[in-house]
């Protein structure tokens, strides 16, 4: 569905990325893993198309789309939910998530989609007209999340999911994000906490410096030398 090829990317004349490659199937979770300033993040907004790439390419449903502008992207259903949320503050719970409605495949049921969000965030319901800037820490990432979900996408990113959230949240969205592959939906989940994400994940991607250093399926990973003596503290 989704592949990233010899991608190099850079900010200024300072390079991010050098031919990093993967590849993303229809279902199931994908694990981008490895340490801080790695380029995990830089790779999710290349492939988004918020960071253009100086090389490589990236193709989705056989579409090259190395060029397309990220709302294209979302509206083939490629979608981004970034680091730190990114909601708007100021507007309430309900208008963040109906954003996503908006810039997603269009279709009249976002009304249907807006409550398939409520059930899986009862919490957000109890809160819609309440300003997203008040929320906690964690429901502020279910918001980010159910903003994507109302994208409609067909492969959802999810940038640093767990970052700052209490352990108890972190099972949750690590469990949500479960419930979303076995619906059809791929989740690109990009993830510091190693172990976590490969308990959730069919296959997985290790970057350092701005290269892929390791691939494979998930227990491949755990397995390895590398990941075990790195990332696992075996």
């Amino acid at each position: 569905m989704l592949q990233v090829k010899n991608i190099s990317a850079y900010y200024g004349d300072a390079q991010a990325l050098e031919n990093v490659s993967l590849a993303v199937s229809e279902s199931g979770v994908v694990a981008l893993l490895g340490p801080n300033a790695a380029g995990k993040s830089t790779t999710l907004r290349v492939i988004s198309g918020i960071l253009p790439a100086a090389s490589g390419s990236v193709t989705f449903n056989g579409e090259d789309i190395t060029t397309a502008s990220p709302q294209e992207r979302v509206e083939l259903g490629l979608v981004h939910v970034p680091e730190g949320r990114k909601l708007f503050g100021t507007l309430s719970v309900e208008d963040n998530l109906l954003l996503g409605g908006y810039c997603g495949r269009k279709d009249r049921k976002t009304g249907s989609r807006l409550e398939r969000v409520y059930e899986r965030f009862p919490k957000l319901k109890e809160r819609r007209n309440q300003d997203a800037g008040l929320l906690s820490g964690g429901e502020q990432q279910m918001v980010a999340v159910g903003r994507g979900l109302m994208a409609q996408p067909k492969v959802l990113m999810i940038d640093e999911m767990s970052l700052g959230l209490a352990p108890l949240i972190v099972k949750q969205m690590f469990s949500l994000v479960q419930e979303i592959a076995l619906e059809g939906v791929c989740v690109l989940i990009v993830e510091q906490h190693v172990q976590n994400a490969l308990a959730v994940s069919h296959h997985g991607f290790i970057i350092e410096s701005g290269v892929t250093r390791v691939a494979g399926t998930a227990q491949e990973l755990m397995e390895s030398a590398l990941v075990r003596e790195s990332y696992l503290g075996h």
